[in-house]
């Protein structure tokens, strides 16, 4: 036994050493110095202006997304990528209306409202109702049917601001569920604080959950201030009632498609390091940092990998997710298109955070290709990135691929103020820092590159 044991760490150690050699120093070399290179500059920044400025707002089922799409095909072509496809994607269509709500009594306001995605609509005229409010999702959910039945429910709960991003999973809760719950409970409409970290009158919309067996009712996101003021005129200790109109509804099927473009690969072109980002944005503003940014960043590092690096062992491919907003409709049928060739996805990682600077990278690959990930950190480092486990995850366009056993990484952004801006209308171009933006390049660089060039896999049926 002790023999075996001594044979294994042998051989363990055989492989770290060949993984940790697999490349010579003239690559090396190179993707440091493209890496150095990429921090002045602009491609990634220039295909953000161009699709906020050329497209905009692309809510999937809108012209804009047609137009993002076709946007797409081109900007691939212009940057030289060796093979461009498309693939359909069909979800059910939603469609905004008209957003209104006021304060009818005690006193009269009128409030900054979005719906939210997914939800019903009121009639043409609106719904009017008794407020009922509670502190978060969890209270509601515990109350009494008779504290809701017949009344307009409205949750505060405000998201707490931190770096990763992680008050949005604190908080999203309420406008994932609440239209739901206030319809089990007899409620007739549903008002949720914008999940969001800004004090401005700029409501933050986002998708509610959906299920046709389930009863739900008409929901809107009012702005922080707006949930503020609501809540000081609860304090009167008066009936409050307000009156909502929210038309936005579900409008048949379309289909729009994933947008595919391939740097091929020299030695294994049917293996794939996939990349990307989701084409589609909501429609209040111009969706530049969700997520026309991802877009910038991953379509220039692979741009600027084939024409620095050349052709790397394995194919770079990029891909524009269809409706990732309210649906993860591409990322779903990417999955399908693809189930047969599962393992020739060797690795993937997607942009969807904004725009800010990289500061850590987190891996969820097998143990032996570890060696590599620290190769890839002995690069990272002097872009001020740290490692931070093997525990990660990615965006959320490569879960199906995730759950199904592929390899990924994350590249964490600073997401301070990433929920200042998040499905509002001030999400748009001026939010984007170019030296920050070519900072993530420089970083998707050298991760890219080097798994693209790697002799190994990254493991396989990594399942949760």
């Amino acid at each position: 036994m002790k023999k075996l044991f001594t044979l294994c760490l042998m051989m363990l150690s055989t492989i770290m050493i060949a993984q940790t050699n697999q490349y010579d120093d003239d690559f090396i070399n190179q993707v440091k110095q493209l890496r150095d290179q990429a921090l002045t500059n602009d491609l990634a920044y220039d295909i953000t202006e161009s699709l906020t400025t050329e497209v905009g707002a692309r809510l999937a089922g809108t012209p804009g997304d047609a137009k993002a799409v076709a946007w797409a095909q081109e900007k691939f072509k212009a940057l030289g990528f060796d093979r461009i496809s498309t693939e359909p994607v069909t979800f059910k269509r939603w469609t905004r209306g008209q957003e209104t709500a006021v304060i009818l009594s005690p006193y009269q306001h009128q409030l900054a409202i979005t719906a939210l995605g997914r939800t019903l609509p009121t009639p043409a005229d609106g719904i009017s109702g008794e407020v009922v409010h509670f502190a978060t999702l969890a209270d509601l959910q515990a109350a009494d049917k008779s504290e809701v039945s017949g009344k307009i429910t409205f949750i505060s709960e405000r998201m707490e601001r931190h770096k990763d991003g992680s008050g949005y999973g604190k908080a999203v809760g309420a406008r994932g569920l609440t239209a739901q719950v206030t319809a089990e409970k007899g409620g007739i409409a549903a008002i949720i604080r914008s999940i969001g970290t800004d004090n401005n009158r700029t409501p933050h919309t986002g998708a509610a959950k959906y299920d046709d067996n389930i009863p739900s009712v008409p929901a809107g996101a009012i702005s922080n201030p707006d949930a503020d003021l609501l809540l000081n005129v609860l304090k009167r200790n008066k009936p409050v009632f307000v009156k909502v109109t929210l038309t936005s509804h579900w409008d048949g099927d379309y289909t729009s498609q994933n947008v595919i473009g391939d740097m091929l690969g020299s030695e294994k072109p049917e293996e794939y390091i996939v990349i990307g980002c989701h084409l589609d944005s909501w429609d209040l503003g111009t969706g530049a940092i969700d997520d026309a940014s991802g877009c910038g960043i991953t379509m220039a590092a692979a741009k600027l990998i084939k024409e620095h690096l050349g052709s790397l062992k394995r194919t770079i491919r990029v891909v524009l997710w269809a409706n990732e907003e309210y649906g993860i409709s591409g990322a779903l049928a990417y999955h399908e298109a693809h189930k047969n060739e599962l393992k020739q996805h060797i690795l993937g990682g997607e942009s969807d955070f904004g725009a800010g600077e990289i500061y850590a990278l987190g891996t969820r690959v097998a143990e032996d290709a570890l060696p590599t990930i620290e190769t890839m950190m002995t690069l990272l480092k002097p872009l001020g990135i740290d490692y931070i486990g093997n525990q990660g995850s990615s965006g959320a366009d490569l879960i199906p691929m995730r759950k199904a056993g592929m390899a990924v990484f994350g590249l964490r952004q600073d997401g301070t103020d990433y929920f200042d801006y998040h499905h509002t209308a001030n999400d748009t171009l001026d939010k984007v820092d170019p030296k920050a933006l070519a900072q993530n390049v420089a970083a998707w660089i050298v991760v890219t590159a080097l798994a693209a060039e790697a002799e190994h896999d990254f493991g396989f049926d990594l399942t949760d």
